[in-house]
């Protein structure tokens, strides 16, 4: 009766364990829409858009300027301290690309990962960008 308790709490320990587990999304990903859930606008043609995430900093570009913070990762929630820009006009549809990535990059973020596709979701949800492994 004792080994049957043991190996039930063992199977209970293990599976708490792997439920806290996060995803890796180190690596680099690139824009592939974002904006409102139900209106993703595709990323503007023609621009490089990667965010780079290492094991505490993340990086990229996303039209024309440069940004780049701090991040960690609890569960399925993805926090960003304060995320620093060069602060360059953009205009047009880069523009608009890059205000709405970055708008989604504060705080405390959902994410899920399902194969090769990242998608970040701003804490309110009314905001979500969407990304390709590279």
């Amino acid at each position: 009766m004792k080994n049957i308790l043991f190996v039930g709490l063992l199977i209970a320990i293990a599976l708490t364990a792997c439920s806290e587990v996060s995803a890796d999304i180190r690596g680099q990903w690139q824009l592939i829409s974002y904006g409102a859930p139900s209106e993703q606008k595709p990323a503007a043609s023609g621009v490089e858009t990667i965010i780079k995430f290492n094991d505490k900093q993340m990086n990229g570009n996303v039209g024309c300027n440069g940004f780049g913070g701090e991040y960690t990762i609890k569960g399925d929630a993805l926090e960003f301290g304060p995320v620093m820009s060069t602060m360059m006009f953009c205009e047009g549809p880069v523009g608009e690309q890059e205000m709405g990535t970055l708008a989604v990059l504060q705080e405390k973020t959902s994410f899920a990962i399902d194969g090769n596709t990242l998608t970040i979701t701003s804490a309110d949800g009314n905001s979500v960008i969407v990304l390709e492994r590279k």
